[in-house]
């Protein structure tokens, strides 16, 4: 399974599209097996997740999203998981625990950088 946490340096980022990178986390029964960082290619809307989906990402965690990428991810059949703080590192070992639940936080507009939150 490959997982997306939207980063900001070892953060996890409160806005997806406004994420400077992606660590992008391969995981196979329960455990890391690869880790890459990758840069955000740019924030155009309806690109990350398509992008993302492109690249077999099948979950995507951050701290939150917009309406049109919570829509198309479901479209691609791409878990999203918002509301989410802390590190990479706590997160990452959070969900594969199974111990990370989304709280659906939806970013209503694209001016904001740091208010995504329900």
């Amino acid at each position: 399974m490959k997982i997306a946490i939207a980063c900001e340096n070892d953060m996890v980022a409160q806005h997806f599209g406004h994420c400077s990178t992606f660590n992008i986390f391969d995981v196979n029964d329960g455990k890391i097996v690869e880790n890459k960082l990758i840069d955000n290619p740019g924030h155009k809307p309806g690109f990350l997740p398509v992008y993302l989906n492109d690249m077999g990402v099948q979950v995507i965690i951050s701290g939150g999203m917009g309406q049109g990428a919570v829509e198309i991810c479901k479209q691609k059949d791409i878990k999203v998981i918002t509301g989410v703080t802390g590190t990479v590192k706590e997160v990452i070992e959070q969900y594969i625990a199974g111990k990370l639940v989304s709280d659906g936080s939806v970013c209503n507009r694209h001016e904001h950088r740091n208010e995504c939150r329900k």
